[in-house]
């Protein structure tokens, strides 16, 4: 068991925290003050590589390993959480063409997806259905070459903005075993995009309702076979838990390091914050949970490059710990502040904004538990 980086890795993160560094963190507050999308920075991360990381050679993609993302989205997030946070949806949406699209569907959407000269979004909650996925309502019934869509998703980074979105619909009978998976481009007739949500967090990306009516989409584009389409979202989503919980990691080291200069350098009572001891433990206490965090989520990530059975219950146990501890992370940072931390000139307020949906997407913590413990008790 070898928990150091291989060289080709260390270069990895060398390069997303060099590309933060220079790319994100100096726009962040920017980006979420005044609702910035920076797709012009998005697509100068994907000259690296950034927007198809695990998506084959032949259609523009990296070929990495999921650990090896893990910690490209570590470093991004560190840089700024809710962009961070959209490129990792971006490359789960292209993975999923990319493991279970032909390859005429590879070859027409993902040379474009991987410079993100096109966008990618993700479409699975309903405003009817959340953690109960399988009871989705968009229905796609067959009319010749092509499908006939009518419904609503809900919550969906990059409405609106997006040029392709993965979606999951109805074209069988109730259940998972009736959901295929479609792409959708945008400006099909019949797609259309309610109006921007207000957030509390993630504000450097939108987000809002995808609408279909009567929305034509051919045949062509379905990925995979009818029928496999929630098994395909659960496989995106594996991936996805274990990129989110990345993001989260980024986000709450920074709020560490913030917090950890902020002791050395405040005083009160005639001495550096840092000499209390009660504050000393709580700093101690935060890393530990950051690294315990870390390497769940990096042995999760292992779990599935190597397609161990248990991988699911890894990202499930992973998402879950990883996203509450780099909530409880920031959020203690920014009490170390005091009244500073409430203010937009630290940027505590905004990573506490931005991890707190980490908890709730790609799967809620709480059915993070339940595919936890369902999987423990399988016979």
């Amino acid at each position: 068991m070898d928990f150091a980086l291989t060289e080709d890795q260390r270069a990895i993160e060398d390069a997303a925290r060099a590309f933060a560094a220079a790319e994100l963190a100096p726009h962040s507050a920017k980006w979420d003050e005044e609702k910035v999308f920076p797709v012009d920075v998005l697509r100068k991360a994907a000259e690296l590589g950034f927007a198809g990381l695990y998506v084959r050679e032949d259609v523009g993609g990296s070929a990495l390993s999921r650990l090896d993302a893990s910690i490209v989205f570590e470093q991004l997030s560190y840089g700024d959480v809710a962009t961070a946070a959209f490129i990792s949806i971006h490359n789960m949406a292209s993975w999923m063409i990319d493991r279970f699209g032909s390859d005429e569907l590879r070859h027409r959407f993902l040379p474009k997806l991987t410079t993100m000269e096109a966008i990618a979004s993700y479409c699975l909650t309903e405003p009817g259905s959340g953690s109960d996925a399988a009871a989705l309502k968009t229905t796609a019934a067959l009319d010749g070459d092509h499908y006939v869509l009518n419904g609503s998703k809900a919550f969906i980074s990059g409405a609106g903005v997006s040029d392709v979105y993965v979606v999951m619909v109805r074209t069988g009978g109730e259940g998972a075993k009736g959901v295929s998976t479609l792409v959708v481009e945008n400006g099909t007739p019949g797609l259309s995009f309610g109006a921007q949500e207000r957030k509390m967090g993630w504000n450097a990306q939108p987000t809002a309702q995808v609408n279909f009516d009567d929305c034509r989409v051919p045949v062509a584009n379905r990925v995979g076979a009818e029928g496999e389409g929630f098994r395909i979202a659960m496989a995106g989503l594996d991936g996805g838990r274990i990129n989110i919980a990345s993001c989260s990691l980024g986000g709450a080291g920074l709020a560490l390091d913030t917090a950890k200069a902020y002791l050395e350098q405040r005083k009160q009572f005639g001495q550096p914050l840092k000499d209390f001891q009660g504050l000393q433990w709580r700093l101690a206490d935060m890393a530990t949970d950051l690294d315990a965090a870390r390497l769940m989520v990096r042995r999760a990530a292992h779990a599935l490059d190597n397609k161990d059975p248990a991988a699911t219950r890894y990202c499930a146990m992973a998402k879950r710990f990883a996203t509450d501890a780099g909530f409880e992370v920031a959020n203690q940072a920014l009490q170390l502040h005091g009244g500073y931390g409430y203010l937009r000139d630290f940027p505590l307020e905004r990573i506490v904004r931005d991890l707190r949906v980490h908890q709730i997407l790609e799967g809620t913590n709480e059915i993070m538990r339940v595919i936890t413990a369902r999987e423990l008790l399988k016979s």
